[in-house]
């Protein structure tokens, strides 16, 4: 088995579509105006973002959870909690020992985007 889609929740599919755009770096593989939502590819992924979709928390992979969160204060997103380490994983529970970075921003639509980060020793 493996994770194929992703539900989203929004009000408004245009802020929306914009936010996501913005913050992946890409545009929607579709989008369904009429229906009210839209899809992004996460290397396999989908996203659906949804008008009246559920509210959900993602948790998004990147490089570096503070130079992430340093590049997107400099382009205007809301940052809801600092990078911190929240496990440190010295056994290689989840992966190769190191430290497991989280931050947390709020999209457009007021739900939570977690950042995660992977520090290897």
């Amino acid at each position: 088995m493996n994770l194929r889609q992703i539900a989203l929740g929004c009000e408004d599919l245009a802020r929306a579509q914009d936010f996501y755009t913005r913050l992946l770096g890409k545009d929607p593989i579709a989008v369904f105006e009429q229906a009210g939502f839209c899809f992004f590819d996460l290397d396999g992924t989908r996203l659906l973002i949804e008008i009246g979709g559920p509210k959900s928390l993602l948790y998004i992979g990147v490089a570096d959870v503070r130079d992430t969160v340093t590049s997107l204060k400099e382009r205007g997103f809301s940052i809801h909690t600092d990078p911190h380490i929240v496990f440190p994983d010295q056994g290689g529970l989840f992966d190769d020992p190191g430290n497991e970075w989280l931050a947390f921003i709020e999209d457009s639509e007021g739900n939570l985007v977690g950042l995660m980060s992977r520090e290897k020793n």
